[in-house]
């Protein structure tokens, strides 16, 4: 156990110290070790997360080394590991790695980890594979052991929308030639699709969904990955709650599909101002600087979450500190994360002494613009930890989470980052 304090007093200003985007670090790993040649991957994220993803393409062959501040790899015929692959607490790691394993026939693997992890479904993933044919062998759950074959294709609607079963589904696709398209009711991130376009894969907009082209042989190349929306989104909710605050991320990833917490919090009050738009590697990034303002409560739609599914702890902070009702739906999906996110969140919010209740998948928070200090049981998810240190910051009084241990998986030097910027966390 670590506890972790935040205490209220500064404000916040400067430039923002944030890694590479951790799922486009998972998927330059994955692609990286499948792909013809050696791949060069700059400002990937280090934390351990994406190590579990590092150590298992080793363990089907890839060779990663460190040059500097890059990564270099090459690509293998993937074998089979040696033992499971443990992704601890990752689930990117599992579900992608299944996908990519389920298409790659002579390759078997299983797949274990933490006690989060092996709590979280697996089904909705397992269900499409095993219709192109896959050999999977366990329940809902992990363990799983995953037999490559040459698959199928498969026309398939993802319900709910979800980047990493899309993403599975694309990898498993890559060694056969049948078509293979994936429909949502809603778009998830699209960081696989741009990705695969960038080692020579181009996935192609078909009938309302998207699908693999004909050409699937992928060849390596050299990716740059911008800083990480859901990273920076703790300092840049700080700056828009804390009177006198200003804090600007460079080269951050404005992905469309990654950016919706930024666009809640402008319509919220806070200032909000995006400079140095480019193109980098398919992505969009850009320096993106958040100002403290006045905040209101806003009503959030469902089909808007996606665009901010793991920032909805940080928006629920935000929320506290404005004046009047934020309405947050479409939340099912936070039930099954690291934690029950939805049911940590609440909990936090009314120990810090902000009204709120949950109504099915619909968070509703009645801001008074402060918060009172308070204990905040963590649940073993590295974002409710962030978010209720992000909250101490602005509160009445210290806020403190019982354990910030796991905040490692996604954000190792979160603290040392905001007390760059002037916070008072330890």
């Amino acid at each position: 156990m670590s506890k972790l304090t935040a205490r209220p007093g500064n404000d916040l200003t400067g430039i923002a110290a944030i890694p590479g985007d951790k799922s486009c670090s998972h998927r330059a790993l994955i692609l990286g070790a499948m792909a013809e040649g050696e791949s060069v991957i700059t400002n990937l994220n280090s934390a351990e997360d994406v190590m579990r993803t590092m150590r298992a393409v080793k363990a089907f062959g890839a060779v990663v080394e460190q040059d500097g501040e890059q990564w270099r790899m090459r690509g293998a015929k993937w074998r089979t590991p040696d033992g499971p692959i443990d992704c601890g607490n990752s689930g990117t790691t599992a579900r992608l790695l299944i996908g990519a394993v389920a298409g790659m026939a002579g390759v078997s693997a299983s797949f274990v980890g933490d006690a989060s992890l092996t709590a979280r479904p697996m089904r909705r993933l397992v269900a499409p594979l095993i219709r192109m044919g896959a050999m999977i062998e366990g329940g809902d759950t992990l363990p799983l052991t995953a037999h490559g074959a040459r698959l199928g294709g498969i026309d398939f609607t993802s319900i709910p929308a979800s980047a990493q079963v899309k993403s599975a589904i694309l990898l498993a696709g890559l060694s056969g030639s049948s078509p293979v398209r994936v429909a949502e009711p809603v778009a998830s991130r699209n960081h696989t699709e741009i990705m695969l376009g960038e080692f020579g894969c181009i996935v192609e907009a078909v009938n309302g969904g998207i699908a693999l082209g004909a050409e699937r042989e992928l060849a390596a190349c050299a990716i740059t990955i911008g800083t990480d929306p859901s990273a920076a989104a703790f300092a840049l909710t700080a700056a828009a709650i804390i009177p006198g605050s200003s804090v600007t991320v460079r080269d951050m990833l404005v992905n469309p599909l990654r950016t919706g917490l930024f666009e809640v919090l402008e319509e919220m009050g806070a200032a909000v101002a995006l400079a140095n738009e480019r193109i980098v590697s398919g992505e969009i990034l850009a320096d993106l600087t958040i100002g403290h303002g006045r905040l209101q409560g806003v009503t959030v739609a469902a089909e808007r979450i996606p665009a901010m599914i793991d920032e909805i702890p940080a928006l629920a902070v935000a929320a506290a500190m404005a004046d009047g009702e934020t309405v947050i739906h479409g939340l099912a999906e936070l039930r099954v994360k690291e934690s029950d996110r939805l049911g940590a969140t609440l909990a936090g919010l009314i120990a810090c002494g902000v009204t709120a209740l949950a109504d099915g998948d619909t968070l509703r928070i009645f801001g008074r613009g402060s918060a009172r200090g308070g204990w905040v049981l963590a649940h073993g998810d590295h974002r409710i930890a962030m978010a209720f240190l992000t909250l101490g910051l602005a509160a009445d009084g210290p806020v403190s989470v019982d354990d910030g241990a796991m905040i490692a998986t996604s954000f190792p030097d979160f603290v040392d980052s905001m007390r760059g910027l002037g916070a008072d966390i330890g």
